[in-house]
């Protein structure tokens, strides 16, 4: 069988004369698809490429995925570790300011109980002849 071409379908064109139709399908039987079938066919090939291309294209970004995944995970779990770690430094830092303050406070307390006894025990012996002075006065003025 003779290939057939695309211009095949075609009357030729008459002869110079009468006016008749031209370019008219000649035979339309075999249809297009009788047409296009060595086009598909050469195609196939180029065809199959290509679904391998996007077989492989899907493949590479699953595997990228999962390797991303994968990535996250261990970022995670770091930080997950990270955290209690970072939470025991904080916990460390905020006790060892409250026992800065504290001691703060208790050398402050320390320093104003010494004023105090100080301020006492300048004022004791006042308060101790006051005291003598009224006992002493009161003994008197009951025995007269």
């Amino acid at each position: 069988m003779a290939r057939s071409n695309i211009l095949d379908r075609f009357r030729p064109v008459g002869a110079p004369g009468a006016a008749s139709p031209s370019g008219d399908a000649a035979s339309d039987a075999l249809g297009p698809a009788a047409e296009l079938a060595p086009v598909f066919a050469a195609l196939a090939a180029d065809v199959e490429a290509c679904r391998k291309l996007v077989e492989d294209a899907r493949q590479s970004a699953s595997d990228e995925l999962s390797r991303a995944q994968e990535r996250a995970d261990a970022v995670i779990a770091r930080a997950r570790l990270d955290v209690g770690a970072e939470q025991a430094r904080a916990a460390a830092a905020v006790l060892r300011t409250a026992s800065e303050h504290d001691a703060q406070l208790l050398e402050q307390s320390s320093r104003k109980a010494a004023e105090l006894e100080e301020t006492g025990t300048a004022q004791l012996a006042t308060a101790v002849h006051k005291v003598m002075d009224a006992l002493v006065s009161e003994q008197l003025t009951l025995r007269r």
